[in-house]
């Protein structure tokens, strides 16, 4: 268990952290690092390889660590929904849909194939640890993900809806893991998988996502435009909606992580909806809650809620890289990850991303960093926890953590190294070849 000192200093320290970074935001983003890196060593720090002021134990304090990872994952998917503003009819929703899709069937199955033949798993802890390993992180990739609403670069857009989608859509793989070892029910010939677990579980989530952000967001956007009522709070919207279509999603036995994607992904969308007509000001609002209610109301709400869950999500970074720092101490690696990570990274990754960019216009340069930049972290964590929660043996328990761990820590400094001149060198190169608005659409062509 978790001691009640732990958390005080825990509290202590990710507040500490907090302000330093803050302080020194802009110096250390000129460094050829990520500011996942310093909360890594920060972690290493001050768990039992260091100072041993915390300790944890993934085996021990599963149930917490599960909670944790969970809840950070559903405000990063939920944050990453809104980033995502172009129309869903627009043709680039294409590519994070097939890197969702094909890439994700492609990296399980790859995944599947090593972890039977190349490090001896049963199927089922092979699948699960394919299921586990394929999803890219929406915690960890902000410096690879969409900038701004207005942001149509082909391959932030991807990299942002792949983190959003496939920490969802790796779940029926996760599930049919779980069922190969025997701890959930399959059904004869893999019917309940199909129907519930895939059909059901995913198009469920989705669609009740969607409804609850656009329900909810027009609700409110309605009683503040027509009634001059529910001003103010916006932060309450982002996290009532997520606990609200998480709750609910769970009830329905639909798949939360991608409810509630979709749910962040409607609401950045209520402005497009026709428009509540506007009530004459009331000279009693303050300045604030007129411009909260007038015809600017829908930016102004979204404005509001996206900045709370940017800072919330930096919060929750912290949160999680420093956990992952102290549980170094309590792994046992094996050797095996030295051969497998750089597989993984350099083989496997970028031979999904190429199967699931087919037919998309995305080449050269945006190809190879989509296919380096395929990010692990807070999401393979918490499907690892989920299935130690769901009782698989100690000792394969033990193993996926030394996998899981090592694959998160190596993709922290890996992609924390490389990140900023790669994403500064392509920026560089885009506007070099396309001019200093190059994001920007000219009349009758596409912009990256």
């Amino acid at each position: 268990m978790l001691e009640p000192a732990d958390f005080t200093l825990g509290c202590i320290i990710v507040g500490a952290l907090l302000i330093v970074m803050t302080l020194s935001g802009s110096f250390i983003a000129r460094l050829p690092l990520s500011a996942a890196m310093l909360y890594l060593g920060v972690g290493v720090a001050i768990g039992p390889m260091g100072l041993g002021l915390l300790k944890l134990d993934a085996l021990k304090n599963v149930a917490l660590l599960e909670r944790l990872t969970e809840v950070a994952v559903l405000i990063s998917l939920f944050t990453a929904g809104m980033k995502l503003k172009l129309p869903l009819t627009d043709p680039r929703w294409r590519i994070p849909v097939q890197l969702a899709t094909v890439s994700m069937l492609a990296t399980v199955g790859a995944i599947t194939a090593l972890g039977v033949w190349g490090l001896g798993l049963p199927l089922g802890a092979a699948v699960l640890l394919g299921a586990i390993l394929a999803p890219t992180d929406p915690v960890l990739a902000s410096d690879v993900q969409v900038a701004n609403v207005g942001d149509r670069d082909r391959l932030r857009f991807g990299l942002t809806g792949e983190g959003g989608l496939n920490d969802g859509s790796a779940f029926p793989f996760v599930m049919l893991g779980l069922g190969l070892l025997g701890l959930h029910e399959l059904g004869d010939g893999g019917w309940r998988w199909w129907t519930v677990d895939v059909l059901w579980a995913v198009a469920g989530g989705l669609g009740l996502g969607y409804l609850m952000g656009t329900l909810i967001g027009r609700v409110i956007l309605y009683l503040r435009m027509r009634h001059r009522e529910a001003l103010g709070s916006d932060e309450f919207i982002a996290l009532g909606l997520i606990a609200l279509t998480y709750g609910l999603a769970l009830v329905s036995q639909t798949y939360g992580f991608l409810a509630v994607f979709a749910a962040g992904l409607a609401l950045r969308r209520i402005d497009e909806l026709p428009q509540v007509p506007v009530a004459p000001p009331a000279p009693e609002l303050s300045a604030a809650e007129q411009h909260a209610s007038g015809a600017e109301a829908p930016a102004h709400m979204m404005n509001e809620v996206q900045r709370f869950n940017s800072q919330l999500e930096s919060f929750v970074e912290v949160a999680m890289v420093l956990t992952v720092g102290v549980l170094v101490a309590t792994v046992r690696f094996h050797s095996e990850v030295l051969w497998f990570i750089p597989v993984l990274f350099l083989v496997i990754r970028p031979l999904a991303v190429y199967l699931g960019l087919l037919g998309t216009p995305v080449k050269g340069a945006q190809r190879r960093l989509m296919g380096w930049f395929g990010i692990r972290g807070i999401g393979s964590l918490y499907y690892l926890l989920y299935a130690i929660s769901h009782d698989i043996e100690t000792a394969l328990a033990q193993r996926l953590l030394s996998i899981t761990l090592a694959v998160v820590i190596a993709s922290v400094i890996a992609h924390g190294i490389s990140v900023t001149p790669l994403m500064k060198r392509y920026e560089a190169r885009k506007t070099s070849r396309r001019g200093p608005d190059a994001d920007r659409p000219a009349s009758g062509t596409s912009p990256e």
